[in-house]
């Protein structure tokens, strides 16, 4: 039911999905760019249910309890505690819950905005290639292309040894995707050349 209300809900705002999706998207974590706006996550979400992709986003554990969480875990949305770490209390760093949640699921596209912002950022958080790394897992290129008004999964890339090559890798992908608002917007300098 869901996924006709989506592919209707695309329809109406222009958009399609590029339905080719690598076998990978089933388990990994997947990048969300460009990420200039909320209304990122909205056809993301959409284009996620007609694609079946089994995703899921990490969001401060507040936010997934009652009552919020009646809505935000449907979402997808998995809690992680973001609390400053007091001296010498044991908690889990970000990386290693998002990478453990990997075990609680068959299926499971952990969606991070790599860009850990809407503004614009010339280098990006590099959690998302610590956790898939970590849970041994690909990273696959989930992306919105508002020139296009296209929504799709642009590949995967399983990691090697060399991560300046497998974030080029990446960065390659990437810098040909229009952002909604291309000011907000830019790949990692760092691994851009």
């Amino acid at each position: 039911m869901f996924k006709l209300f989506a592919r209707f809900l695309l329809k109406l705002h222009g958009w399609k999905v590029n339905k080719v999706v690598p076998k990978e998207a089933q388990k990994c974590v997947m990048i969300a760019a460009p990420h200039t706006t909320n209304w990122d996550f909205y056809y993301m979400r959409i284009a996620f249910a007609i694609l079946d992709i089994p995703m899921k986003a990490t969001i401060k554990d507040f936010w997934t309890q009652f009552p919020f969480g009646l809505i935000i875990l449907p979402l997808g949305g998995l809690g992680i505690n973001r609390k400053p770490k007091k001296p010498n209390e044991p908690r889990k760093s970000y990386v290693e819950q998002m990478a453990a949640f990997f075990n609680d699921y068959d299926r499971i596209a952990m969606v991070v905005a790599a860009e850990g912002t809407r503004s614009l950022v010339t280098e990006w958080k590099l959690g998302f290639y610590h956790t898939a790394k970590m849970a041994n897992v690909p990273i696959t290129f989930g992306y919105l292309d508002y020139e296009k008004k296209e929504a799709g999964v642009g590949g995967a890339i399983h990691l090697t040894d060399n991560m300046e090559a497998d974030l080029k890798k990446i960065m390659d992908f990437y810098k040909n995707i229009a952002p909604k608002y291309p000011e907000k917007y830019s790949v990692d300098v760092r691994f851009a050349k």
